[in-house]
């Protein structure tokens, strides 16, 4: 065999590769060979047909055989020959096959970039300051109040108003007939909730038990149900009763009946608090990470590979079909939001794939790969944090999907917490950054 490297631009190579006649021939004869021994033919015992026939009944069955066997066998061989380890399946073109003939085909691929680190340390990056947000605990309490609330039955008689519950029938109407799904009975709807289309609870408040009126809205544009945006509606409503909220009192009994996980009020203000305070803290680390990997993407240039960027893309045009099909979106809709967006999902492909590289360069250099001991330490806390028994984690994870997913969880969090080490870190508070973004 002899293969010949060519370099078709930085990222592209192309091999050369010719096979000797004496292969080819070889190829051949083992081919119908294999075929011979297996085959009945009419008037011979099976595995005894003369070669010839055999070759006259499937030489061309052969011939693409003995092709996928050749490129097959002489490629993976190039490529060691070459030290090469292309990133995309090779698009292989080739001449006509002779059996008695030297066989040459060409196989053209991408191969990784070189990636050559510039810049790690000192990326200046802005991270968000925790603060707590004020009145944050008191809505809370009060939302847990809201839900914890009891109706009781208006003992006045006067006209609706907000704040009431209302019990009401109501059927509604479009021009060409009833609106689907559009009625119910004994409906309770708190007025000033704004859980109908806009004018609807504003029509109720001022009715009086008993009575029966017409509100005529139109429902808002851009309403989720497309084929109702912008469309006249009449609700009849009838309005049979009033009720009133009774909200619990906050003390250490209304905390207790939460559960028996709190014995007074200021335990669970704690556990308020404390519950923020994580979630929060969350939000700001990935937050950070984002802004740590967008440095370093933006000091260290990276060349993308027309075939992952391509790959990439597609994939990130798949999940977006899927989400906006769920969300009841057309595919008209859907070829208008992808043409219209073609740019931005090219530049969000080329930059995951550029982080990847990267994130897997620092972790070489580094030394921050995450180690089969990693993986089990970390099997074992998802054992411990969710109650399931280790040996079932473990076989979960046995899938070499799995693992390998998680072995880059694990690694990309060491080198995220590396960078957050040797990073210009600038504290500042949420307001901040969000004005910057809305800059952005």
């Amino acid at each position: 065999m002899k293969a010949t490297l060519e370099k078709v631009s930085n990222l592209e190579r192309k091999l050369n590769i010719q096979i000797p006649a004496d292969e080819v021939s070889k190829a051949f004869e083992s081919a119908f060979q294999s075929i011979q021994k297996h085959v009945a033919i009419k008037g011979f015992r099976k595995g005894k047909a003369p070669m010839k026939a055999v070759k006259s009944m499937y030489g061309d069955r052969v011939k693409q055989d003995v092709v996928n066997d050749l490129v097959q066998k002489f490629y993976a061989s190039a490529l060691r020959e070459h030290s090469l380890e292309p990133i995309s399946f090779p698009t292989i073109e080739f001449d006509a096959l002779d059996e008695n003939k030297d066989f040459e085909f060409t196989a053209e691929f991408e191969v990784r970039p070189e990636v050559q680190l510039k810049k790690l340390e000192k990326l200046k990056v802005k991270r968000e300051r925790f603060e707590m947000k004020p009145g944050f605990v008191e809505s809370t309490l009060e939302d847990i109040r809201q839900g914890r609330a009891s109706t009781a039955p208006l003992l006045i008689e006067r006209p609706a108003q907000k704040g009431d519950i209302a019990v009401i029938d109501f059927k509604g109407y479009l021009l060409e007939g009833e609106l689907p799904n559009g009625a119910a009975e004994d409906h309770q709807l708190e007025l000033g909730s704004n859980s109908f289309i806009p004018g609807f609870e504003e029509g109720i408040i001022g009715m009086t038990v008993g009575v029966t009126s017409e509100i005529k809205l139109q429902f808002p544009d851009g309403y989720h149900a497309a084929e109702l945006s912008g469309k006249p509606v009449t609700f009849k409503v009838t309005l049979k009763k009033l009720l009133k909220k009774d909200l619990p009192e906050l003390n250490d009994e209304f905390a207790k009946s939460l559960g028996g996980k709190y014995e007074t009020l200021e335990d669970l203000k704690k556990a308020i608090t404390e519950d923020y305070e994580k979630r929060e803290q969350k939000r700001i680390k990935d937050d950070l990470k984002n802004r740590l990997v967008r440095a370093l993407v933006d000091a260290n240039p990276v060349e993308v590979p027309k075939s992952l960027l391509n790959e990439q893309k597609q994939a990130l045009i798949e999940d977006l079909k899927n989400r906006m099909s769920q969300q009841g979106m057309s595919q008209e809709q859907f070829e208008d939001y992808k043409s219209k967006w073609d740019s931005d999902f090219n530049e969000t492909a080329s930059y995951m794939i550029r982080s990847s590289f990267l994130i897997d360069r620092v972790a070489m250099e580094k030394n921050l790969k995450a180690t089969e001991k990693d993986l089990d330490a970390k099997l074992e806390e998802y054992a411990q944090q969710t109650g399931i028994e280790l040996p079932r984690v473990m076989e979960f994870y046995n899938q070499e999907d799995r693992r390998s997913r998680l072995r880059y969880q694990l690694t990309e969090e060491r080198v995220m917490d590396w960078l957050t080490s040797v990073a210009d870190l600038e504290e500042v508070s949420r307001e901040e950054l969000e004005k910057e973004s809305d800059a952005n």
